[in-house]
């Protein structure tokens, strides 16, 4: 079948090659030009002033250029947003000489900055890791030794671990206490076996091996450091506890209460960094190998694992050992990290500082000496030959 297809009429024709995109912008001259555009009102509906088409055609007939002129405006208005919202930090100005700073504007950890002490060497920007080690038992003041030691170790620079081995289940009690120091810790609870509720006991030699063996099976790299609760403790010990390379060991003071002082003096005598000698009062004490106090000595944790760091008498796992009389743990326990003196630092340089006090096991009614301080005992009685 036929198809019959009518032409469009000449203005017809004009009005589709002027409205069409792709148009010629000089459309070929004809008689009815100027009548119809002049009759059509369609022919400026996009028309400006002057016979030019609107600005906005352009945008309205290409999507492409339209799609990126809104992106730029949408990436615009979305950057103003982005630093509206950043923190407006005061431009640092210098300080004429008769401005005074306000104390509330210097930070509290720039303090502790400022206090570092110059000899203190760090291993590629890190602090070492210092894992205290504290044995606990169920009493009426646990809370109250918890708190003040946690209050403590709250206030020296990380990274700190404190594992507290509880005599027993660990309790609900000790638990909120070591929570609310808010001090990184491991709480767990050994001796179950051992009738651990047996207050006339010292179970500390089972704790400290408990301890000792979640380090070794966690290969924990730091300086161990076993610190009872009842003890005094100050700051600048663990500052110096991160100077240790192997096996570090200062004076302790020990309160007593059957001494005319009221203390006993233990610990190493140093020429800057190496023992000379050791610092004792009792008789009996002489038959120990090592002079030195629990309290008074920490060691790196790769001693534990690695034998070529480790004395010879360790042919094992080091542990500490309840088959030896009371005031040998000490001793016993250090001849399985080092064979002599040689292998031991002062802590500090010349051993001068009393940087911690033992209270003995159970000792909450004994009087502190006046002052803290240490004046007295000072002789060495066994030097080193």
């Amino acid at each position: 079948m036929a198809s019959i297809r009518r032409p469009h009429s000449p203005a017809k024709q004009h009005l589709l090659r002027h409205h069409h995109p792709f148009a010629s912008s000089s459309p070929p001259s004809s008689p009815l030009r100027h009548s119809s555009s002049s009759s059509s009102p369609r022919t400026h509906h996009h028309l400006g002033a002057g016979g030019y088409p609107h600005p906005f055609l352009f945008f309205s007939r290409r999507p492409l250029p339209r799609f990126a002129a809104f992106f730029l405006l949408g990436s615009f208005l979305g950057l103003l947003h982005f630093l509206s919202h950043l923190p407006q930090t005061p431009h640092l100005r210098p300080a004429s000489p008769n401005s005074v700073l306000p104390t509330t504007t210097l930070p509290h950890r720039r303090f502790d900055q400022q206090q570092q002490l110059p000899d203190q060497q760090h291993d590629g920007g890190k602090e070492k890791l210092l894992i205290v080690v504290t044995p606990t038992r169920a009493r009426a003041a646990q809370a109250y030794y918890l708190s003040r030691m946690g209050q403590t170790l709250r206030l020296v620079d990380p990274p700190v671990l404190w594992v507290v081995v509880e005599a027993g289940k660990p309790t609900p009690e000790a638990a909120a206490a070591l929570r609310r120091t808010a001090v990184m810790h491991r709480y767990v609870g050994c001796c179950d076996k051992l009738n651990a509720s047996s207050d006339s006991v010292d179970f500390r030699p089972h704790q400290m091996n408990a301890a000792l063996e979640l380090v070794e099976n966690h290969r924990l790299d730091g300086i161990v450091y076993f610190a009872d609760e009842e003890g005094v403790y100050s700051l600048n010990l663990f500052q110096r506890l991160r100077q240790i390379r192997r096996f570090g060991t200062w004076p302790v003071p020990v309160i007593s209460e059957n001494t005319k002082d009221g203390f006993v003096l233990e610990g190493p005598v140093c020429e800057q960094v190496q023992v000379v000698g050791w610092h004792t009062s009792e008789d009996g004490s002489k038959l120990r190998r090592f002079h030195l106090h629990m309290s008074g000595f920490a060691f790196n944790s790769t001693m534990l694992w690695d034998p070529r760091l480790r004395s010879h008498l360790a042919w094992n796992s080091i542990r500490h050992s309840d088959m030896v009389k009371e005031g040998f743990h000490g001793t016993t326990f250090v001849e399985q990290l080092v064979e002599d003196e040689s292998q031991m630092e002062g802590v500090p340089a010349d051993c001068s500082q009393i940087m911690n006090w033992h209270m003995p096991f159970g000792s909450e009614n004994l009087a502190y000496p006046k002052g803290w301080r240490v004046e007295t005992n000072l002789d060495v009685i066994i030097p080193l030959k």
